[in-house]
């Protein structure tokens, strides 16, 4: 196993009294993730920084029912459930080894604010009942607008974790964004005084 980077001084602040669940999934990916094909090889020695954070440090924007679609390994659906036990959380994801694997994490953590689904965004049968629908690495914007407005109540919101090239996604995406009537999409810049490299988040209102 390659070396976990050591835990950064905001990750206490950022989980507050919840760090000891954090510390423990993240223990937990480095351990386990690569074999069972949740993360990469690479990964561990960042683990904190690159992925645990970055999901973690937008927990304060989220309020109500919320869907991560593409939960993966629990990023960031897992981490934002650790991070805020006040807000129930649906993971959904298809691939039936990453379902064994939050399902496992959901029990080890004792968290009773997730419900883990197994499906694809575009097979969610429930309607657009969601408040609020967040994703992390899955597409670009033009692919994710379809997947993700759906799952959404009218008046919700979209807060997608974007890389640094969200400004050209937002500009090839203006069709989704007009046939899915969103509204007030902009990029917001989450915890700069908390780390090196602040997460980028796409927030859209769902019309």
């Amino acid at each position: 196993m390659t070396e976990l980077e050591a835990e950064p001084a905001s990750a206490a602040v950022i989980f507050g009294e919840r760090i000891e669940l954090a510390r423990s999934f993240t223990k937990a990916l480095a351990e386990h993730g690569e074999e069972r094909g949740l993360i990469g090889p690479l990964e561990p020695p960042r683990l904190w920084s690159r992925h645990i954070l970055n999901s973690a440090v937008a927990a304060p924007l989220f309020s109500g029912r919320v869907g991560d679609v593409g939960s993966g390994a629990g990023l960031p659906g897992l981490v934002l459930a650790i991070a805020r036990p006040d807000v129930e959380w649906v993971l959904i994801e298809p691939m039936e080894r990453r379902i064994a694997w939050l399902n496992e994490q959901v029990d080890a953590l004792g968290l009773d604010n997730v419900e883990v689904v197994r499906a694809r965004a575009e097979e969610w049968r429930q309607g657009p009942t969601l408040d609020m629908v967040t994703a992390r690495a899955v597409s670009a914007l033009r692919t994710l607008i379809p997947l993700t407005a759906p799952l959404v109540r009218s008046g919700g919101e979209l807060i997608l974790l974007k890389g640094a090239s969200v400004e050209g996604e937002i500009d090839a995406a203006q069709k989704q964004i007009r046939k899915f009537k969103l509204t007030d999409v902009r990029v917001e810049l989450i915890g700069e005084d908390l780390l090196d490299e602040p997460t980028r988040v796409l927030r859209a209102t769902v019309g």
